[in-house]
């Protein structure tokens, strides 16, 4: 299966930021309101995501959007 960059690019920010603030994936899925294998395939760039669970997972990382998305910035 051939994956989108950009999924697998947001997928690997929210495994990075998660992981830095010390969650497990399974409690970070709690704390989204997200199960945990669906986190696992949003991780996995497997999951093209609805703006609603898109903002769940920004605010679990108390972050601002901007915030979050300048990780997604090309260099």
């Amino acid at each position: 299966m051939v994956r989108n960059p950009t999924l697998v690019a947001f997928g690997a920010t929210v495994r990075q930021l998660r992981k830095e603030r010390g969650y497990s994936q399974e409690a970070f899925g709690d704390l989204c309101g997200i199960d945990r294998s669906y986190m696992g395939g949003i991780e996995r760039g497997e999951h093209n995501l609805a703006l609603i669970n898109i903002m769940k997972i920004i605010q679990a990382l108390d972050l601002q959007p901007s915030e979050f998305f300048k990780h997604l910035d090309m260099e």
